[in-house]
């Protein structure tokens, strides 16, 4: 029985480990999909778990599926001899015999599971306050960077299509106008952002769809018609686009730099990309020049 509770557990570290790498490989397009396939690995290791300790001899498979063996079983201590004695007696009758409370096992068992939880919720607690300041420390950066390149943040709203907005803003400081569709006031907003880079890996399927797990005309159609996230392709299909080198300035310092792929690109635009700071998760910026 040790053996196979110590195999379990190593089973479930190693479970745990493997989880571990798979979401941080996890991209914002595959995101539901592994966190989907790790809840089933888990489901999987429990009811084997639950099968193999049901199988020990002398254990119990509770409700619940919490296995109950045999040494954890609460025993009634026997009458103690004197009463035993007495109800033998002839001549003196016991009114009120012995009748010893059994102790209740799963109030028992749900006290020492609640003292696990509380042990693994400190030990969690203990184990963030070391953790550093990931939003704090992005922010920190990203103002040293900011002042150091003379650039100024322009806020863009977050939701879904931060990076196309962030773009048409530049484009703008660029008076850059190419567009499939222009707003009312013929200027190029996030949504003929959007058709230009779906325009633009439609026409050149074959660069990208090396890169994409579903075919590509779906892929377009989520750029044109949804407020599905942009990122590193959709940048590349701008810059050649519009034929302008785009500068993506990290959370931790570095320039990202994605090129138009010709000689007469000009000055290039500038975005912010952040990991941490926003709720929703990645969130890209305009930067413009420091008046």
């Amino acid at each position: 029985m040790d053996e196979l509770v110590k195999r379990h557990r190593q089973e479930l570290r190693n479970l745990q480990s493997k989880i571990t790498q798979k979401k941080k490989a996890a991209t914002k397009k595959t995101r539901k999909g592994i966190n989907d396939e790790c809840a089933q690995l888990e489901r999987q290791l429990a009811e084997r778990h639950n099968t193999e300790l049901s199988g020990v001899p002398g254990n119990v498979l509770l409700d619940d599926g919490e296995v109950l063996s045999d040494a954890e079983e609460v025993k009634q201590d026997p009458a103690p001899l004197e009463i035993a004695i007495r109800n033998l007696s002839v001549t003196e009758k016991y009114d009120a015999p012995f009748q010893g409370k059994k102790p209740n096992r799963q109030k028992a068992r749900l006290a020492r599971r609640a003292a696990e939880q509380e042990a693994v919720t400190a030990r969690a607690a203990a184990e963030a306050a070391n953790l550093p300041d990931l939003r704090e420390n992005e922010r920190l950066v990203m103002q040293k960077e900011l002042s150091f390149r003379g650039l100024v943040e322009k806020d863009i709203r977050p939701d879904g299509h931060c990076l196309y907005s962030a773009v048409a803003d530049q484009l703008l400081t660029r008076r850059v106008t190419q567009a499939s569709r222009e707003n009312e006031e013929g200027k190029p907003d996030y949504r003929s952002v959007r058709h230009i880079a779906a325009n633009f890996i439609s026409k050149h399927a074959e660069d990208f769809s090396p890169f994409l797990e579903e075919p590509i005309e779906d892929y377009v159609i989520k750029i044109k018609d949804t407020a599905e996230w942009g990122g590193q392709l959709e940048l590349s299909a701008l810059a050649r686009a519009y034929g302008i080198n785009i500068n993506v300035l990290q959370g931790d310092g570095r320039v990202e730099k994605i090129e138009a792929g010709n000689d007469d690109s000009g000055q290039p635009i500038w975005l912010a990309y952040y990991r941490h700071s926003f709720g929703l998760g990645e969130h890209y910026n305009s930067l413009r020049a420091a008046s």
